[in-house]
């Protein structure tokens, strides 16, 4: 039964049915993990949540910044962007039952020695604080004021993990290491401007799987989100993001053996 990590999606159905061609998927037996980021800048996003709903516990999919934007929108605690394309899945006749869906989706699943994440782990946090601080959010996000978390969420404060923090701090600083973060200060301090390569990241920066942390960690970590950086292999991460949404690849990796299989985008 091998598992197939897929990276970001954002609606391209057509590319998915492809990449899951090239490996003769059997949703019989074999598994699908996603990294987040499966709507939004494609046209067919709601297909693209039904059909990975639709395999139940053959797949996994844990939550990315584009989600969750198209999640606070259709609670009514976000505007929609002119450059959003989920307009299909807001509209689908099943669009209560995709938004409820997604909403129960984690930030954060393990599975023996690895861990799949959207954007990545502070380095303040061992896998144990990460699991809880996920969870946290996760009682949050499924609970009965889903709209009042949403207009909580936004912001980049605080931009270092602290275990002082109050409740709504730590929500927010969850949310935006797991789905936003790319690079920070060597202290763990998080950084929302840079966007780019790993070859330019300014003096003072490092990658966030880079910066020094107080703990050791056995897992692997799988994650998408940072589309400049690319397929990307190192150490104990797995970046998964070769931009899918500006019509490069999309790239599996199988867990088993780490094959890679990737499509074209364009």
């Amino acid at each position: 039964m091998p598992t197939y990590v897929i990276g970001d999606i954002h609606g391209r159905m057509d590319v998915l049915e492809s990449l899951t061609h090239s490996f003769s998927f059997d949703p019989t037996r074999d598994h699908l993990w996603f990294v987040g980021d499966l709507v939004n800048n494609g046209e067919r996003s709601a297909d693209v949540v039904r059909w990975v709903r639709d395999l139940g516990d053959r797949a996994v999919t844990v939550l990315g910044n584009h989600d969750l934007h198209m999640l606070a929108v259709a609670y009514g605690a976000a505007k929609q962007r002119k450059k959003d394309t989920f307009d299909d899945l807001l509209r689908a006749h099943d669009a209560h039952e995709l938004i409820e869906w997604m909403r129960q989706r984690p930030l954060l699943h393990e599975d023996g020695r690895w861990v799949l994440v959207h954007a990545g782990l502070l380095p303040q946090w061992s896998i144990r604080t990460a699991r809880g601080a996920a969870r946290e959010v996760e009682r949050e996000l499924r609970g009965d004021d889903p709209r009042g978390f949403f207009e909580r969420m936004y912001g980049n404060t605080p931009a270092r993990w602290s275990d002082d923090l109050k409740h709504e701090e730590r929500l927010r600083i969850t949310v935006n290491a797991m789905t936003r973060m790319r690079v920070c200060h060597p202290d763990g301090t998080l950084d929302f401007d840079y966007k780019s390569t790993l070859d330019e990241i300014p003096d003072g920066l490092v990658p966030w799987f880079r910066a020094p942390t107080p703990h050791t960690r056995p897992a692997r970590v799988c994650f998408g989100h940072w589309s400049a950086l690319g397929l990307h292999l190192e150490a104990t991460v797995r970046g998964l993001d070769s931009g899918c949404t500006w019509g490069r690849q999309l790239t599996a990796l199988r867990l088993e053996d780490e094959a890679i299989f990737q499509v074209d985008a364009s």
